[in-house]
């Protein structure tokens, strides 16, 4: 007799608390498989690269709710501008400038969360802490009229030691609330902590992760 095997999406989905959010990274994935979770009524999304991203936003239903998670070159803004639900890779003012423009000119305001470096590798993106504090506390973000301050995100160390995941969760969170208090105390939108992917994500909810990034551990395995 078969042995009945367990839906990797179902499964996943009562390790997740109901106060956090989420957000199924379809790369390296069919659209069979996408769509597999997608009619379970997942509708949060993430791709890393935008072309990928508009392959996908062309070929799966419209009510997907994309999310830009993968570092985002400015002069490709304009192309996700029109429909991105979120870009959780905001790691410079620069592209933040550049995500404010476009949105204005697609008459919107979009949701970003500031993607703060906390890994110890030279590879990841992410605002230096110090560096985002004193760009906030000139109040850069004050005439970001089309953007909406969701929160922070961040990138962990590769790692198969839970101390440095747990060190990392930890700073993120702490440094959350001192933006929060700080620079946002007014900011109703500002909320979201994301971190956490399929191998660390039960270590970043007990450390206020409020969205995980999960990919391979949503979707069956492959052979």
């Amino acid at each position: 007799m078969k042995k009945e095997t367990i839906d990797p999406y179902i499964q996943l989905l009562a390790h997740i608390p109901p106060h956090v959010t989420l957000i199924v990274v379809s790369k390296y994935q069919t659209h069979d498989h996408i769509l597999h979770v997608y009619q379970q009524g997942q509708r949060a999304f993430a791709e890393n690269k935008v072309q990928q991203l508009l392959e996908r936003k062309s070929q799966l239903p419209d009510d997907i709710q994309w999310h830009m998670i993968g570092h985002l070159q400015t002069n490709k803004v304009k192309h996700i501008a029109p429909f991105i639900h979120m870009i959780q890779s905001a790691d410079s003012v620069r592209l933040l400038e550049e995500i404010n423009k476009q949105a204005q000119k697609n008459h919107r305001v979009i949701p970003v969360l500031l993607q703060v470096k906390i890994a110890r590798e030279d590879t990841k993106f992410g605002f230096h802490p110090n560096e985002l504090r004193q760009w906030l506390a000139e109040d850069g973000h004050h005439k970001m009229e089309h953007i909406q301050f969701n929160g922070v995100m961040g990138m962990g160390t590769l790692s198969d030691q839970p101390h440095i995941t747990k060190e990392e969760c930890h700073f993120l969170h702490q440094y959350f609330k001192e933006l929060k208090e700080h620079y946002f105390p007014t900011y109703p939108h500002f909320k979201e902590i994301s971190m956490g992917m399929s191998n660390d994500y039960p270590i970043a909810i007990q450390h206020g992760s409020t969205m995980v990034r999960i990919g391979s551990a949503a979707f069956p395995q492959k052979d």
